[in-house]
């Protein structure tokens, strides 16, 4: 059983409920030279450009890279309530159609694990700059005994049994290895953990905007869904909710071609 998956079918819940990279993400980049002020940054699979606008809030001259143009169609939204300005294309990351030695950093946040990993890492090497770095990052919550979060995944294992993306570390080694394949070098991970505050209701938007359920199942299976969780947050889990996510990321620079 395979899962279709198009996030533009949930894509107000998305923008609305699908908390972005925490600023102490962005602080960390800068500790490395990365999303400073005035460099150039590509943002593939953007999404409601969460990273994109955490750059262009820091100064960058950034553009987004998604193959979802309802999507975009809410980052270019959210820029505008924040007052910045992000350049997007639709495109995949796989041929984005920028031109070759334009960027000094590309990013990929919660999204490697859609492309096709060897041509994605071959389109940054012809993206980015001599010296330039790419950053493939993860925002993901995290599954414990008896929280909140193996409870709502459980929850779309039953309503969704093609969904199998439950049951994560929020770690991903097998991008180092993507990375360095593909002739990256300087490799280097960090991760940390904090607890991310939602409401009942943000909660229920959140999962609806997930893969397992928003953007692969039928409306009326979306509202059964949406019911029961409702009704299982509503006997276990007072609101609000202190979620456990991990933020874990990538760094490499690009190859000698």
């Amino acid at each position: 059983m395979t899962i279709n998956v198009d996030f533009g079918l949930t894509a107000d819940d998305y923008a609305r409920h699908r908390a972005g990279f925490p600023d102490s993400f962005f602080d960390h980049l800068a500790g490395r030279g990365i999303g400073v002020a005035g460099q150039t940054v590509i943002d593939l699979g953007t999404g409601a450009g969460t990273i994109a606008r955490g750059m262009a809030r820091r100064g960058c001259r950034v553009t987004g890279v998604d193959i979802t143009s309802a999507l975009l169609d809410q980052a270019r939204r959210l820029d505008a309530e924040v007052g910045v300005h992000v350049h997007y294309v639709v495109a995949p990351a796989e041929i984005t159609g920028l031109p070759a030695a334009s960027a000094d950093v590309v990013t990929a946040g919660q999204c490697w694990h859609w492309f096709d990993r060897p041509a994605a890492a071959h389109e940054v090497t012809r993206l980015l700059k001599p010296g330039g770095r790419i950053v493939i990052a993860h925002f993901d919550w995290l599954p414990l005994a008896g929280n909140v979060v193996e409870a709502t995944e459980r929850l779309i294992e039953q309503h969704n049994p093609a969904w199998r993306f439950g049951g994560g570390s929020g770690l991903y080694p097998a991008w180092l290895r993507d990375l360095a394949e593909a002739g990256f070098g300087d490799l280097e991970t960090f991760s940390y953990d904090l607890l991310a505050p939602y409401s009942h209701i943000a909660w229920r938007g959140r999962i609806r905007a997930s893969a397992g359920v928003g953007a692969s199942l039928a409306p009326e299976a979306v509202t059964a869904f949406d019911r029961d969780l409702a009704a299982a947050l509503a006997a276990r889990y007072p609101d609000p909710l202190a979620v456990p996510h991990r933020v874990w990321a990538v760094i490499g620079s690009r190859p000698s071609v």
